[in-house]
């Protein structure tokens, strides 16, 4: 590959507020992993990254020895440049990231992907209330003025509140024999997925006014309990966990009843990256078509009433 230093900037010029060392790290984590640093591009130097990113050089050094930890740099130095180190053969044929539980790998992949100028974003899950968390972060970083997007897309399929959800369901046949549990229960989950889908909404809509940045929020419905939640971030990676179902009481009305469900923010996610080994690649552009398919295909208006 060409040891020609790297552009500072990487083709967009991040804002000059104060970023952390951590914020350093996940920028060009990102650009290497967009293929904007290629392996063997010696970096830009540590004054040039100060002053890009409009920090101390302490913080361009300890950004640059995590992502030297990370494998993805080489020969970082105070005396000269690093290199973008050739990826491992764990990194080309091994999986993204070790699973997390989702609300760690979502937070992160999420608050990284708003770093992008153009985002995009796809969920299909139960409800939204993991990525209404997720956002927080990000949201927090454009409203202090550290990252403004240009344009941002979200598109989330949920299911629809017409059919009989597999889950959260009674645990105890004889209870649910009647259908009054299952009713509540069903209630429950509607208001649930209602409130948290508003409140995404809501939140991501308020930045048109706020900060003048292109957002578009869809919600569509789908005819079935998804048994997997799935996030697809900038056309670049996929998060994917399975909604693992336990036995544990619940108080449904005035009566505590036992149900089976699933806890989704503590479910492991494991992260597939577009250009991290064939088998990522793979997920990533299949995932992306089985999403498009519902979206097109089975899924309808989704409305947030009652």
């Amino acid at each position: 590959m060409s040891g020609e230093p790297a552009a500072a900037n990487g083709g967009a010029r991040p804002p000059r507020e104060q970023w952390t060392y951590r914020e350093v790290a996940d920028e060009l984590r990102a650009r290497i992993r967009a293929g904007r640093l290629r392996p063997g591009q010696r970096m830009p130097t540590q004054a040039q990254l100060a002053d890009d990113f409009g920090v101390e050089r302490s913080a361009v050094r300890q950004a640059l020895r995590v992502l030297q930890a990370e494998q993805l740099l080489a020969n970082v130095s105070k005396g000269s440049p690093a290199t973008v180190a050739e990826p491992t053969a764990a990194q080309l044929d091994g999986p993204a990231a070790s699973p997390q539980p989702t609300m760690v790998t979502l937070s992160q992949k999420v608050a990284a992907a708003f770093r992008r100028q153009d985002v995009e974003i796809d969920a299909l899950c139960l409800t939204s209330v993991s990525l209404t968390l997720a956002m927080g972060e990000p949201l927090r970083h454009i409203h202090a003025g550290r990252i403004k997007p240009a344009r941002v897309r979200v598109r989330v399929l949920l299911p629809s509140r017409d059919i009989d959800l597999a889950f959260p369901a009674p645990a105890d046949a004889a209870v649910g024999a009647d259908g009054v549990t299952g009713d509540r229960l069903q209630h429950y989950w509607l208001q649930q997925r209602n409130a948290q889908g508003q409140v995404l909404r809501h939140n991501l809509l308020a930045l048109r006014t706020t900060h003048g940045i292109d957002v578009q929020v869809a919600f569509r419905a789908l005819p079935f309990t998804p048994p997997v939640k799935l996030y697809l971030l900038n056309n670049a990676e996929a998060l994917f966990a399975y909604y693992t179902l336990t036995r544990r009481g619940e108080l449904v009305g005035q009566e505590r009843v036992d149900v089976y469900d699933a806890q989704g923010v503590r479910q492991m996610l494991f992260a597939f990256r577009q250009g991290a080994g064939s088998r990522d690649t793979t997920f990533v552009e299949q995932s992306h078509l089985w999403f498009d398919s519902l979206w097109n295909t089975i899924s309808t208006e989704l409305s947030f009433g009652s």
